[in-house]
């Protein structure tokens, strides 16, 4: 259990560290900014890199969201949930201060916004709470689908890491400018504490829409798309 929670530990600080740096750090940089579609990438690679290097350990979770979602599709055990989760935040946490270390070595750095999540005033594209709400709600619950189906039986092994990386990349691409993506209460927990606006008093927000949606999509998993229903069990393999 101590290997499994030190490897959230890790793979949540990876994931917010190089997703939320790559936003702090390198998204609006003079000439040289990567822009939205950069921190998008960024957010994928570090899931995909990270499931690679610790998914053997602790099922490479790296989200509550996920490890809500996977409960609900008796992939994990419930009563490792909230451990898990308090690595999960930890490890956010950490990579935040860290990541604010850095910014602050920079003499022009003032800490905005800091990568956090919002809506209204606070999100990117001005988007009201309705629409922030059903936005991290949908793509929490495709991401949770899309988790469940490549680490099913029914696909070849081994690639999952990367349908899961190119997910998250997707995920960000349409949602950064409503609310600069949670779909992940850990990575919008560590920035908010750093920011110098109104995030903690939304962070509510981003807490409760990933797990409604990692909730629902383990259902619609579990319940409509199982791979009991795969090629292999109705005969269909070749």
């Amino acid at each position: 259990m101590v290997r499994s929670l030190g490897a959230e530990f890790v793979g949540t600080f990876w994931l917010v560290f190089g997703g939320c740096g790559s936003a702090v750090l390198a998204a609006g940089f003079p000439d040289l900014g990567i822009g939205f579609a950069g921190v998008a990438l960024a957010f994928g690679l570090t899931v995909l890199t990270m499931a690679y290097a610790v998914g053997g350990i602790s099922g490479g979770h790296f989200n509550p969201a996920v490890s809500l979602g996977l409960a609900v599709a008796g992939r994990f055990a419930w009563k490792d949930l909230v451990p898990y989760w308090v690595a999960q935040v930890v490890g956010s946490v950490a990579a935040a201060a860290v990541l604010y270390a850095i910014a602050c070595g920079q003499p022009s750095f003032t800490p905005g916004a800091f990568a956090t999540n919002g809506y209204g005033a606070l999100s990117p594209g001005g988007y009201a709470l309705p629409a922030a709400l059903l936005i991290e709600v949908v793509l929490t619950a495709g991401f949770l689908i899309v988790i469940l189906g490549a680490t099913s039986s029914a696909v070849p092994g081994g690639f999952a890491p990367i349908a899961i990386g190119l997910a998250l990349t997707l995920i960000h691409l349409v949602s950064i400018p409503v609310t600069n993506t949670s779909v992940n209460p850990a990575r919008s927990t560590g920035v908010a504490l750093f920011a110098e606006t109104a995030a903690m008093g939304q962070l509510w927000l981003f807490w409760l829409a990933p797990l409604a949606g990692g909730v629902i999509g383990a259902l619609i998993w579990r319940h409509i798309l199982s791979p009991e229903e795969s090629l292999e069990n109705i005969g269909g393999e070749t």
